[in-house]
């Protein structure tokens, strides 16, 4: 649900930002309720205040107009992608523990076919069936958890990539206009 919305958001952002409209207006339309524009718009939103910043001190040198708003940038965009990446933990640890339980789950059904068989007088298959169904559920649900959660998290995991991809590009597209405003 946060990814989705986070990947609406930024396409409402950059609709609204290369329409060329003016870059102060939108930026204080943004300062105003950042919350509301997501991610791509808090990353433009910390660049535009530091760039601003730096021109009101009244320096001239280029490379220390962009240093600021890159730095500011990349701290958003890092924050924003250490968000989005924390939501992935749950799927992550559940594909890779799963099977590992169901294999627990294993042992111990086999367990089970074994003291069953000790008992038994006979070794018939009604002295070890039940341990081995009990070992073929575990196996089988410990792969149910893990091949969905799987599954889950290189999706969500390529679509948050994605993302950064956009807000990367965005950053060095930004900052050319900065530097092209700032001469």
């Amino acid at each position: 649900l946060t990814l989705k919305r986070t990947l609406a958001q930024t396409r409402e952002f950059e609709n609204a930002f290369w329409k060329g409209g003016d870059l102060s207006a939108l930026h204080q339309s943004i300062s105003r309720n950042g919350e509301e524009h997501g991610a791509l718009a808090r990353i433009f939103e910390s660049g535009m205040s530091e760039f601003m910043k730096a021109r009101r001190t009244g320096n001239t040198d280029i490379n220390a107009l962009m240093d600021g708003p890159n730095r500011a940038m990349r701290a958003v965009y890092q924050r924003e992608l250490d968000v989005l990446d924390s939501r992935l933990n749950f799927l992550a640890s559940a594909g890779s523990v799963s099977p590992y339980i169901g294999l627990l789950g294993t042992v111990w059904g086999i367990m089970h076919s074994f003291i069953g068989l000790s008992t038994a007088q006979q070794a018939t298959l009604s002295a070890v069936a039940p341990g081995i169904a009990e070992a073929l559920i575990a196996t089988a649900i410990g792969l149910f958890a893990a091949i969905p959660a799987v599954i889950a998290y290189n999706h969500f995991s390529n679509d948050i990539d994605k993302l950064a991809s956009r807000f990367d590009s965005f950053i060095d597209e930004f900052l050319n206009i900065l530097q092209r405003q700032a001469r």
